[in-house]
């Protein structure tokens, strides 16, 4: 597979509803009842289960479902060197639940120095083939900086990196050493996921979390330079995607508001390849802020939720794609869901059958549209 083929026509964000199996298995060895080699096996077998059916669907990027994570991010988080896991008191507040609290600490000088997720990626390289490459995601930059300054996170962290230039800088460093290894281990396909563009697009929660300390300017400056400075040196065939989201638990969102606010940061002046946006609701605005991305970026419009297991109407979305396309040429455009089916292990409200539906009408209305 080129770079030119990603992303492809359409695509998948990443995450999979855990199968029984596998929950059971996790829930095992969380109770010291199985090995971590017993569990690693079920992943294994679940997760070459699932590459099966992402073959079958006619999918060309394929991922493991983010089977071995709890979370989408914090498990990617906790194998960098210099951070542990912790649990706070309580966790992130969505409209109408709350999420689980896990979160990180910084124990000493962040670095990316062999990452779990390297090996994982190995795990996966065997299932390509001539139509089908491996899409490795993890969380964006941006997002480690964000949960590394929520709450008393931020007290801890200034306590080993008092200056945040070095925090910065290492940060994208310990990136660009995770990207380098999986680049060698044949990976020529990243999607960084990050949440952190979408409480800018909402204005209440900006001003909640915030209260008028810094500037969203300043904040979406900082987020936007640690994304990049991570991407720097990067090869020339290697792609890497922006996945931005407003949050996804159980079938509840973090944040709401239209893209307007980031659109001159992030789609201007980002440096990633492609872009994953959620637009499957009221909550994402117009595609009007879609006029600000660069002429050499590709956009993958997420207009299938994965929150409901309500099949969409086809000619609403065929719709949509022109709409959309009153702002970024056609030929640039692609189709997927806003998210994934599930980011946490809890996944969303939907069963196994609902998830491939979403993603055969995702290809059906990819082929009427692109050919």
């Amino acid at each position: 597979m080129s770079k030119k083929s990603i992303p492809f026509i359409y695509d998948m964000v990443g995450s999979f509803l855990r199968p029984a199996a596998l929950k059971q298995a996790r829930e095992d060895f969380k109770a010291g009842k199985i090995t971590r080699e017993a569990l690693t096996q079920v992943e294994n077998e679940e997760i070459t289960k699932l590459v099966a059916k992402e073959k079958a669907a006619g999918y060309h990027a394929i991922t493991d479902g983010e089977f071995r994570r709890s979370y989408w991010h914090l498990d990617f988080m906790w194998g960098l060197n210099g951070i542990k896991e912790i649990e706070l008191d309580h966790g992130y507040f969505f409209h109408g639940e709350e999420t689980t609290p896990g979160s990180i600490e910084v124990t000493g000088k962040i670095s990316g120095e062999n990452h779990p997720f390297v090996e994982h990626f190995k795990f996966m390289k065997q299932f390509e083939d001539e139509n089908t490459i491996v899409k490795q995601t993890m969380p964006a930059p941006a997002q480690l900086l964000a949960e590394l300054d929520r709450e008393d996170n931020s007290i801890k962290t200034s306590a080993i990196y008092p200056n945040m230039e070095e925090l910065m800088q290492d940060v994208a460093a310990a990136y660009r050493t995770v990207i380098q290894e999986l680049y060698e281990a044949g990976c020529r396909n990243i999607q960084f996921d990050d949440c952190t563009w979408g409480m800018f697009c909402d204005t209440n929660y900006w001003n909640a979390r915030q209260h008028d300390n810094v500037s969203l300017e300043s904040e979406a400056e900082k987020y936007l330079r640690v994304n990049n400075l991570a991407m720097e040196g990067k090869p020339a065939d290697l792609t890497i995607a922006t996945h931005v989201c407003r949050g996804n638990y159980h079938s509840t969102y973090a944040c709401s508001g239209a893209y307007d606010a980031v659109a001159p940061y992030l789609f201007a002046n980002e440096k990633a390849d492609v872009f994953y946006l959620e637009f499957d609701d009221e909550r994402s605005g117009s595609f009007e802020p879609l006029r600000y991305v660069a002429q050499d970026k590709q956009i993958v419009l997420g207009l299938i939720t994965t929150k409901s297991p309500v099949l969409e109407n086809k000619e609403h979305i065929i719709a949509r794609i022109h709409e959309a396309a009153k702002y970024i040429p056609l030929d640039r455009l692609s189709l997927s869901p806003q998210c994934g089916f599930a980011s946490c292990e809890i996944g969303n409200k939907l069963v196994d059958a609902d998830q491939w539906s979403k993603l055969a009408l995702i290809k059906e209305i990819a082929e009427e549209v692109w050919g």
